[in-house]
C-alpha cells in the first residue's frame, strides 16, 4: 500500500490529502477565517449552572460560553495527588474539600457536583461551537502525542485496543513503568507506538508533561478567561498523527512550512523521517500536478456515483444526514434479491469515505436498497462497520430495520466540511430550490 501526504497551502486556506493507492482517504481543511478551538485548554470562569439540564455554561473568552455537563467533571483538588504544587492548583481551581470525593465518568445526576458561580476551573474543548451553541468542554484534560496521550488529572493507564498482541501490549505496559519522572497522571498508549523502542516514548512522556509543566504555571499567572494552551495548526496534527513509516512522502508546497516540519520531525520522531519530506516548487498548483483537484471538486456534490454505475445520494438537514442507495445502471444476471445485495456491498466503502471526508457527523441514516435475505442484511451491517472502523472518529452502527434503514452516528468533533466552505444562498435561503415565477 502506497501512502502519500499533500500540503497544499493557498490564500487563507490550507488543505491536506492523505493519498492511498492513488486514491483520497482523508482530506482536511483549515481556514483563517475559522479557527478551530478544540483540543485547547482554558482557565475559565462558571457563568452559571443549570441543574434542570445537569450542567454549567463557562466563560472562556469566547463570543458564546462553553457548556460543561455535570457528569463530565472532576475535579483535581479532591485528589491525593496532582501534577504540579498543590498550592498552584488551589489557586487556580479554588479550595478543594476536606473530604476525597472524585467523580468518575458516568456519575448519576443526583450526585453532589463540587462546582460554584464565579469559580475558575481549567477545562479543554472537545468540540468545538457550532451555530448558536459555544464550545463543548470537559475538565478530563488530555495532551496528546506521536505515541501516547498523557492526561494530568487521571491515574489510569491503557494501550490502544487496535493493538492486539498480547505480547505487544504488556511490553508496552512494562516501558509505561519507565515514566518514573511524571509522578502523576495517567498515560494511554497510541496505535503508532506499535513496535517503537523505550526512548521513542519515553521522550514522547517527556514533551508532553513539559507541556503540562507550562499550562499550570501559566495559569497561576492569568486571571480567567485565559487561554492556557493551544492544539495547534493542521499541519502539525497531520505531522503528528499521520506520519508514519507506512507514509512514502510528504509533500508541501510552502518553503516556511516545510522547513518547520523538518526542524519537528527530526527533534520528536526522528532523522529517518526527514527524508520523506519534500518541498514542491512546481508551477502549478501542487493538487492539480498530483490530480487530486478534480476527485475533490466530488466531495460536495450530493449524487457520488461508483464504477459499475450505482450510486448515493448525501443529503445534509438540520437534524440528521441521509445516505440514499440506488442502483443507478448497475447491472448484472443475477436474481432481484442478490442484485440489491450486491449494489449495497459495493457502494459501502465509497459511503464510509464520503462520512470521512465531509466529516458528517451526528445522525446518519442509510436507505440501502430492499434485502430479502436476513444473512445478507447482517453481512452488510458488518461490512459497514468493518470500513467504518478506518475511521478516526467513533462510530456506532445499529441493525437493519424494518424499512430497510440502517441508523448510525459518528462522533464528528468540528464543522462539517460542507458547512466551512459555503455558506446560505441569499436567493432560497438554505433551501436550495428558487420559486419559479
Amino acid at each position: 500500500m502506497s501512502r502519500e501526504i499533500l500540503i497544499q497551502t493557498q490564500k487563507g486556506e490550507r488543505q491536506v490529502a492523505i493519498i492511498e493507492n492513488g486514491k483520497i482517504e482523508d482530506f482536511y481543511i483549515e481556514l483563517d477565517r475559522y479557527q478551530s478551538l478544540l483540543g485547547n485548554i482554558y482557565k475559565g470562569r462558571v457563568e452559571s449552572i443549570l441543574p434542570s439540564i445537569n450542567a454549567a455554561f463557562v466563560n472562556i473568552g469566547q463570543p458564546k460560553n462553553g457548556f460543561l455537563y455535570l457528569t463530565d467533571i472532576v475535579n483535581p483538588l479532591v485528589e491525593e495527588e496532582v501534577s504540579g504544587p498543590r498550592n498552584i492548583i488551589e489557586k487556580i481551581l479554588g479550595k478543594a474539600s476536606p473530604k476525597p470525593n472524585r467523580a468518575p465518568k458516568g456519575r448519576k445526576p443526583e450526585d453532589k457536583i463540587n462546582l460554584r458561580v464565579g469559580q475558575e476551573i481549567l477545562v479543554q474543548v472537545v468540540k468545538d461551537p457550532f451555530g448558536d451553541k459555544g464550545a463543548r468542554l470537559t475538565t478530563h484534560l488530555s495532551l496528546p502525542g506521536r505515541f501516547v496521550v498523557y492526561m494530568p488529572f487521571d491515574k489510569q493507564t491503557g494501550v490502544s485496543k487496535k493493538i492486539d498482541s498480547k505480547e505487544e501490549r504488556q511490553r508496552l505496559r512494562e516501558v509505561i513503568d519507565l515514566f518514573g519522572f511524571v509522578k502523576t497522571g495517567g498515560f494511554i498508549v497510541r496505535t503508532a507506538s506499535h513496535k517503537q523502542g523505550k526512548r521513542e516514548l519515553i521522550r514522547d512522556a517527556h514533551f508532553l508533561y513539559d507541556i503540562w509543566v507550562k499550562i499550570y504555571k501559566k495559569a497561576e499567572q492569568q486571571k480567567a478567561p485565559a487561554l492556557l494552551y493551544e492544539e495547534g495548526e493542521l499541519t502539525w496534527k497531520i505531522v503528528r498523527d499521520y506520519l508514519t513509516e507506512k507514509v512514502e512522502r510528504l509533500i508541501i508546497d510552502t518553503e516556511e512550512e516545510y522547513i518547520q516540519i523538518k526542524k519537528f520531525v527530526n527533534t520528536l520522531i526522528g532523522k529517518h523521517m526527514v527524508d520523506k519530506i519534500e518541498y514542491y516548487q512546481g508551477k502549478e498548483p501542487l493538487f492539480e500536478a498530483k490530480h487530486v483537484a478534480s476527485e475533490l471538486k466530488k466531495i460536495y456534490d450530493t449524487h457520488v456515483y461508483c464504477k459499475s454505475g450505482a450510486y448515493v445520494v448525501i443529503e445534509r438537514t438540520e437534524g440528521l444526514t441521509v445516505v440514499d442507495v440506488n442502483s443507478g445502471k448497475f447491472k448484472t444476471h443475477a436474481s432481484p434479491g442478490e442484485a440489491a445485495y450486491m449494489v449495497n456491498m459495493e457502494v459501502i466503502p465509497e459511503i464510509a469515505r464520503q462520512l470521512r471526508l465531509r466529516d458528517l457527523g451526528g445522525i446518519i441514516v442509510i436507505d440501502f436498497i430492499d434485502m430479502t435475505h436476513e444473512f445478507n442484511k447482517r453481512r452488510v451491517v458488518e461490512h459497514l462497520q468493518r470500513e467504518l472502523s478506518k475511521d478516526r472518529a467513533k462510530t456506532e452502527v445499529y441493525k437493519i430495520s424494518a424499512l430497510g434503514l440502517v441508523e448510525m452516528t459518528r462522533a464528528r468533533t468540528g464543522k462539517a466540511l460542507e458547512s466551512i466552505s459555503f455558506g446560505k444562498c441569499p436567493f432560497c435561503s438554505g433551501r436550495g430550490r428558487v420559486r419559479i415565477p
